[in-house]
């Protein structure tokens, strides 16, 4: 194997490129748009794409953005050639243990608090992939081991991928846009124990339907976690403590005592333990751990009324996971819907009033019926939710949409809410 095609000029794209140079490869790198970058010392085609490309090549490795459908993915498969995500291509060249997370949603939040319980145990243990600097820039490198937040797409185009130790948060309908059906996405996410043996861990979230359908098929020991109850043979919430294999740490001494916290704790924790953490550790990480922004954050109470933040909740699955946890919402919702039925927020019952935003607020609008109100931007969204929230009201974004249809990415849709927020009660700078 000699010389390698790289699809994409993204951050995963660009990783690739350096680890095939590393390993004294001939590299081109593909990229649709005009833009590509022209300072990794090797030869970038731009524009359309040409099949033409794929003279002389023994090796494609594909970026998350060109999808499974997309023109150039389809004629490689058509080719013969071998097609590898980046994370398979750098797993074959790491040297190191690792674990692996996916889910719909989550995946981060199990990744860094894993991440940090290792190293609170003293060990050299980054977080990559999805976060961080991609697993590319960690072939080769001397760690104690690594965990790596793994996304559908890059599981889709993976062959030997064998994390010792794997975690699945949940898995609902999302991205049919990219992988074109439910089974293709389910079936992506099931990559990641397959090549997983009896002597390796797979931990699954036993509340979600879907990810325990799903881990009934690996061969790995199989590890339920729950942020609810405590599930027999796995760790979880009982007596107001949770439990992550002997370790008991009190409810009272985490951040949160939200269900979705507390069960990616104990995934993070479960995860941790196998890579060699020490109970310590576990405990300083769980206790000291924070979700990060826009993440159910929230960012202002007044006169009865809290606003929170839950921009990072890019699909109906994550939107309807902080609904439940609130009694009355005041819900602003809506934006790209990437091929998803978002009209289900507009069923729970606890959602007093639905507001309408972006590509998709007309739909659940429609939906909501006279709950709803089209409001088409967020800044009257948050002026509208102004009026009508009643003391004892949650208002919440949890848009169960992409951002891209009005904004830059879902930390560009929090900042401007809380800036509209703070602004429109006084707390504004």
């Amino acid at each position: 194997m000699n010389r390698v095609l790289v699809l994409g000029a993204g951050v995963s794209g660009r990783a690739a490129v350096r680890l095939a140079k590393k390993l004294g490869l001939s590299v081109t790198m593909y990229e649709q748009t005009a833009n590509a970058p022209f300072d990794l010392g090797v030869g970038v085609a731009t524009g359309p794409w040409d099949r033409e490309l794929l003279n002389g090549i023994d090796l494609v490795v594909s970026s998350p953005g060109f999808s499974e459908r997309s023109l150039p993915v389809v004629e490689v498969l058509e080719s013969g050639l071998p097609l590898w995500s980046e994370i398979e291509f750098a797993s074959r060249n790491i040297s190191v243990p690792f674990a692996a997370v996916t889910g719909t949603n989550g995946k981060t939040s199990v990744t860094e608090a894993a991440s940090s319980m290792l190293l609170a145990s003293g060990m050299d243990a980054p977080a990559t992939g999805n976060i961080g600097a991609p697993l590319s820039d960690f072939a080769d490198e001397e760690h104690d081991c690594l965990v790596v937040e793994v996304s559908s797409f890059q599981l889709r185009f993976t062959e030997t991928f064998h994390p010792v130790a794997a975690g699945i948060t949940n898995v609902a309908v999302d991205h049919l846009d990219w992988h074109g059906s439910v089974h293709a996405y389910r079936s992506a996410k099931g990559r990641i124990f397959a090549n997983q043996t009896a002597t390796d861990l797979l931990v699954y979230d036993a509340d979600d339907a879907h990810a325990t359908e799903l881990a009934t098929s690996a061969s790995a020991r199989l590890h339920p976690i729950s942020g609810k109850s405590l599930p027999s043979g796995g760790s979880g919430v009982e007596g107001g403590s949770l439990f992550i294999g002997e370790i008991e740490i009190s409810l009272e001494d985490l951040a949160s005592d939200d269900p979705t916290h507390i069960a990616n704790l104990a995934m993070a924790g479960s995860l941790a333990l196998s890579l060699g953490a020490s109970a310590d550790g576990v405990v300083t990480g769980a206790t000291s751990y924070r979700p990060g922004d826009h993440r159910r954050e929230i960012i202002a109470q007044n006169r009865g009324v809290t606003w929170i933040d839950d921009s990072k909740a890019t699909n109906p699955h994550a939107a309807l996971a902080s609904i439940r946890a609130l009694d009355r919402v005041v819900l602003i919702a809506g934006g790209l819907a990437k091929s998803t039925d978002v009209s289900v927020l507009a069923s729970e019952p606890n959602v007093v009033r639905l507001i309408g935003i972006g590509e998709s607020g007309p739909q659940l609008v429609e939906a909501a019926k006279d709950r709803g109100h089209l409001a088409g931007t967020l800044d009257s969204a948050v002026s509208f939710a102004a009026e009508i929230a009643a003391e004892g009201d949650t208002v919440l974004l949890a848009p169960g949409c992409a951002s891209f249809d009005q904004f830059d990415s879902y930390e560009d849709r929090g900042r401007r809410f809380q800036e509209l927020v703070h602004d429109l009660i006084g707390m504004g700078s």
